[in-house]
């Protein structure tokens, strides 16, 4: 018997009947159809992924550039903010300085030179948030700070960034913008031999400090800032100026007293340790601070306590650091340190912590955000 091969074919394997071969090239067709239908469209949406990914990610590195120029122009404005001759944060000086560094910096190769620059105070603890004005009385945490915002946007720094491939969707380029803000703060924590041991107590700076600007009060008769003495005779208007301290050591002894004035502390201290107060002349040592002042006197980090008027040893929570210049030393019958309040005081040996209230000293400048 033979088999008619125009009624029959072979498919896998298998003979299928003409009607099936039939159908079977239609669904061929079909898919065929559909698929060049469905090309474009998973075309476009390759091109839509890829704009995104790519365009996406251009925008994103011209933020990070323009980050990194905020940060920059927020640090240098800080930097200028405080110094010895000043009579209280230079604010214009600080704006002048972080506008200067902006200039500096590029963002998707164009030169930045548009930036909103605002100086003013920044609360340490976010209480309130946000820049403070210039013209309110800082508390003990509000920190002397630059803030500074660079945009790509329309009229500013060459205009937003160009996209590649979203205009082919309608899309031309994007705004973007970074902020930073910068300030100068009191420290927390001093590091090890970075402090004179003698304590200062704050009523000195109730009496003897302008909160408002940040600096010492200025004495009329001589037009310098009041003199401050420590030892004896040292309370003033019922306010015991200082006391030695032996830090964390309970030791009220000369020898042990002495090393301190030549090395400092020997740990870190931070505010909110505890630190020794021993009263008392000890006559012999105040020949050992006129070594150190010398002739011309000299800076040093005093850590301040609420109370210094202790007739006995005793202990005292450190509130805070302060700058003092010490002016000179009298041994004798007199037994006194005599020196004067600092404001802009710039230090290095900064423990962990970095946040106190300002009297005087303060660390580098540094990021708030």
């Amino acid at each position: 018997m033979r088999h008619s091969c125009d009624l029959n074919t072979v498919h896998g394997g298998r003979f299928l009947p003409r009607a099936r071969r039939a159908n079977h090239a239609a669904s061929l067709r079909r898919q065929r159809g559909v698929m060049s239908i469905m090309m474009p469209f998973l075309l476009l949406i390759a091109l839509m992924a890829g704009a995104v990914a790519l365009d996406m990610g251009h925008l994103y590195l011209a933020q990070a550039e323009l980050q990194t120029a905020a940060d920059a122009a927020a640090l240098a404005g800080a930097a200028s903010l405080l110094s010895a001759s000043s009579s209280g944060p230079n604010w214009s000086a600080a704006q002048a300085a972080a506008a200067s560094a902006v200039s500096l910096n590029s963002s998707d190769g164009v030169t930045l030179h548009d930036a909103s620059i605002q100086s003013g105070y920044w609360n340490l603890s976010g209480s309130p948030a946000g820049m403070q004005a210039t013209t309110i009385v800082p508390g003990s945490y509000d920190a002397a700070a630059v803030q500074v915002t660079v945009s790509r946007a329309p009229g500013l720094n060459g205009g937003p960034v160009s996209y590649f491939l979203a205009p082919l969707f309608g899309m031309n380029n994007g705004p973007v913008s970074a902020t930073s803000v910068a300030m100068v703060s009191a420290p927390g924590s001093i590091g090890a031999g970075g402090l004179f041991p003698v304590a200062i107590g704050t009523c000195i700076y109730s009496l003897y400090w302008n909160a408002r600007t940040g600096t010492p009060k200025i004495d009329p008769s001589t037009g310098a800032a009041y003199e401050v003495s420590f030892g004896a005779g040292s309370n003033v208007r019922g306010c015991q100026s200082g006391q030695w301290t032996s830090f964390q050591t309970n030791a009220n002894d000369v020898p042990t007293v002495r090393g301190f004035i030549a090395s400092g502390n020997p740990t870190a201290l931070n505010i909110g340790d505890s630190i020794w107060i021993e009263p008392g002349a000890k006559t012999t040592l105040y020949s050992d601070v006129s070594t150190k002042a010398g002739i011309n006197g000299i800076d040093v980090i005093l850590p301040v306590v609420n109370d210094a008027s202790s007739a006995s040893s005793s202990t005292q929570p450190i509130v805070a650091f302060a700058a003092f210049h010490i002016d000179k030393a009298h041994g004798g019958s007199g037994k006194y340190i005599q020196g004067h309040l600092l404001a802009g005081y710039k230090i290095t040996t900064v423990g962990n912590g970095q946040v106190g209230p300002y009297y005087g000293a303060y660390v580098p400048p540094r990021l708030a955000r």
